[in-house]
């Protein structure tokens, strides 16, 4: 089969590989669509946390059941996508029903080789049914989780002003899940033309552009004085994260979705007058993905508003680097693996 390797930074490569062999607990899956995510980006650029070189990148998948057990409740010919957080069972967060952030996690495509080759073998506890979903609504089942996660994190409640800074695929399903929980969503980007898309596409009443003067000012504003009672980093970006404690409401939620290598820096006493909550969330569970799923089949959400590239497999290579472009407006590149 073929596979293709990011060597090291800036490099990939297509090899020929064995077809995986199949585990007892195991599903062989033909891989039919591979959403690229800023996970990927980020690794091809070297400024992945948790990555290692070289690497098959590819999380995002939408895939067809070549091969798995008899009674396991999924069948051959079946459309699958899955949850690409492989966990041990074993450690404490685990036993407490979080495998999203097991200590030993191994998430496909970051920490082991992942789905951007024909065929790939999974634990079959990964496996999400597709519900009559296309390829293209499946690839894009676990960013829309990552979101969907973190709005279940925060705790969003109906009428609240929830700011989400970072308009990339991941900030948009924030946005989506955070609509779908009852919250005023305020978008907050430095890309005219992705606050656009939120408007236009998602509907989203608020934008801000970052690089604007006075942001705390207009948050101010479209709170009538409050400032938002939940904040959600989906940038990654050190500066924006060490902002937004400052676009906080007294008694907020700041929940960190995007992650950066470096130490956060804020005001102990500004967090601590707010009674501030500052919190984490790292990939989502199956009960994320089966919200998503289920608000997909209503027609809350349509994913397919994000696909604003689509390529071959065998067009990756020479297209990867001009995703990582703002000015070719990418917004979700969408591979084609049968093509």
């Amino acid at each position: 089969m073929k596979a293709l390797v990011c060597i090291t930074p800036g490099s990939f490569e297509y090899k020929d590989m064995e077809k995986p062999e199949v585990p007892e607990n195991y599903t062989l899956l033909k891989i039919k669509r591979v959403g690229i995510c800023g996970t990927d980006l980020h690794a091809y650029e070297g400024t992945q946390p948790f990555f290692n070189y070289p690497r098959i990148l590819g999380h995002e998948l939408a895939a067809e059941i070549v091969e798995t057990q008899p009674g396991n409740g999924f069948s051959i010919g079946e459309a699958v996508t899955i949850s690409p957080y492989f966990y041990c069972g074993k450690c404490i967060a685990c036993r407490s029903g979080k495998p999203n952030c097991c200590a030993a996690i191994n998430v496909c495509g970051v920490h082991i080789d992942g789905g951007m080759r024909e065929y790939l073998a999974v634990p079959t506890y990964s496996l999400i049914h597709g519900e009559g979903l296309s390829y293209d609504e499946l690839a894009l089942v676990e960013p829309l989780a990552i979101g969907a996660h973190g709005v279940r994190r925060a705790a969003v409640e109906q009428g609240e002003y929830v700011l989400v800074i970072g308009a990339g695929p991941i900030g948009l399903g924030t946005m989506e899940f955070a609509r779908i929980a009852g919250g005023h969503v305020i978008a907050l980007d430095i890309n005219e033309q992705r606050l656009q898309f939120c408007k236009d596409k998602l509907g989203v009443a608020h934008t801000i552009n970052a690089l604007s003067d006075d942001v705390a000012g207009q948050l101010k504003t479209i709170t009538n004085g409050d400032m938002p009672t939940v904040v959600i980093d989906c940038t990654g970006n050190l500066r924006a994260i060490n902002n937004a404690f400052q676009y906080m409401a007294h008694g907020a939620r700041f929940v960190l979705i995007g992650l950066q290598k470096n130490e956060i820096a804020f005001s102990h006493p500004e967090f601590h007058k707010r009674e501030g909550t500052l919190m984490s969330s790292r990939n989502a569970t199956s009960q994320d993905f089966e919200h998503v799923v289920a608000s997909m089949k209503k027609g809350f959400v349509n994913p397919t508003n994000y696909i604003t590239h689509r390529v071959s497999f065998g067009e990756v290579k020479d297209n990867f680097a001009s995703w990582l472009d703002p000015k070719n407006g990418v917004i979700k590149a969408m591979v084609e693996m049968d093509k």
